[in-house]
């Protein structure tokens, strides 16, 4: 049934900054997910190695301070490098299981020098291909201590299906122009990624819903203050001002129309499962589309620059 699309929402926490465990607990998930017949697994954003939590517990804007740098340097260690086949594993088991993948990961991304790390949006297709890596354009508050800018390479969409897929990572999903790049390629299925908590999901996934008549996913992770390793480099520090609960989960789907389908699921660990049917698409598209009969092109446009940026561009 090609209009059916079985979902997985993978609410869990990382093995915090350690990117080999926390790729074989998301190896688990996909392969979990596998024996209820998931098509689609999305993982939360920058789950792959974890998000940086000590910045707001360590006086993370303080300059030249030991702890942060000796932090931010294990962080960059244990960020992923496409390009050197770190992802090839995941890739492998959505192929063997013909399961679509969104992936929140820290990118060290070669072509800007490799020593800078991206939040990045991954999409692996059914066939185990990465079709698109979305850097995250702005990170939010203290995330641009230790996240650089990215670009508009990955404002793509997939074909999944009867649906058309795309996605932002957390606060991007509140920019309007961003989501309109995806409305205007086709999107119906809109996969929304988040550090965790209820208070980044409650509002923005229904509205969403609403503004494209299209189905949306937010996924979350968690983070408690047990989940810290006790390898973690200056652990009391992050300790000392951590309070018992970092992330809560939130992971929700709304419908074409606005309303949930499953409400926020907080403190839960493990995968959430639904079945879309693309015919509420149409339905809800019957009397507005953002982007279609209920636009205006000739009063108003956007342009999206979709070239990876780089500093240098060599001519050999």
């Amino acid at each position: 049934m090609e209009n059916i699309l079985k979902v997985a929402l993978a609410q869990i926490a990382p093995v915090w900054l350690n990117k080999k465990a926390t790729i074989d607990k998301i190896a688990a998930s996909i392969k979990e997910a596998a024996k209820e017949n998931a098509e689609l697994i999305v993982f939360g954003e920058a789950l792959l190695p974890g998000y940086p939590f000590w910045l707001a517990l360590t006086e993370g804007a303080s300059w030249d301070k030991k702890v942060n740098k000796e932090l931010h340097a294990h962080y960059v260690r244990n960020a992923i490098q496409i390009e050197a086949g770190e992802l090839e594993t995941i890739q492998k088991l959505a192929k063997e299981n013909s399961m679509a993948i969104y992936l929140g990961i820290m990118e060290r991304a070669k072509n800007r020098g490799g020593h800078s790390i991206y939040a990045s949006l991954v999409y692996i297709n059914e066939n185990g291909q990465i079709k698109s890596v979305h850097r995250k354009l702005q990170p939010t508050y203290d995330e641009r201590l230790t996240w650089a800018p990215g670009d508009g390479n990955g404002l793509q969409v997939h074909p999944l299906k009867q649906f058309t897929v795309g996605g932002l990572n957390c606060w991007e999903n509140w920019m309007p122009l961003p989501r309109t790049a995806l409305y205007g390629q086709g999107e119906n299925l809109h996969i929304a990624v988040w550090p965790g908590s209820e208070h980044n999901t409650k509002d923005i996934t229904r509205f969403i819903a609403r503004e494209s008549r299209s189905y949306v996913l937010s996924v979350s992770s968690l983070m408690a203050k047990t989940d810290f390793p006790k390898d973690t480099p200056h652990l009391d520090a992050i300790l000392k001002k951590a309070p018992d609960t970092l992330a809560n989960g939130g992971s929700c789907i709304a419908g074409p129309n606005g309303e949930w389908i499953i409400a926020p699921v907080l403190h839960r660990e493990g995968l959430i499962y639904q079945e879309l049917d693309f015919n509420r698409v149409y339905e809800e598209r019957q009397n507005f589309d953002v982007v279609g009969h209920y636009s205006r092109p000739d009063v108003t446009k956007l342009t999206v620059n979709r070239e990876r940026q780089s500093t240098v561009e060599f001519e050999d």
